[in-house]
């Protein structure tokens, strides 16, 4: 999948929001062992820096989020009102 060009659709109101729902996921996460360490440092970089919500850092939001909480990130899309872009994430995310 790629993240970037997902990102790039979502409508920038919707970002915050759906940033701030990834981020939940994320550290309530119970299957942190999926996390690649690269990725990790990255999302931690952009939290330091405050640019979250940048393309570059809900991309690698989206990337962890799909790892670690599939049903859940495509859960948040369809609320933000985005069930294209869960269906996309469906589509594409790893099966478990």
């Amino acid at each position: 999948m790629d993240y970037r060009k997902l990102v790039e659709t979502i409508p920038v109101p919707k970002r915050e929001p759906l940033s701030d729902r990834l981020i939940d996921f994320i550290l309530s996460s119970k299957n942190d062992d999926k996390m690649p360490s690269q990725l990790a440092n990255t999302i931690l970089h952009h939290w330091q820096n405050d640019i979250l919500i940048s393309e570059s850092g809900l991309t690698a939001l989206l990337e962890a989020a799909i790892l670690l909480e599939s049903d859940k990130t495509m859960g948040a899309f369809t609320e933000l009102g985005l069930t294209d872009m869960a269906e996309q994430i469906k589509q594409a995310a790893p099966k478990t």
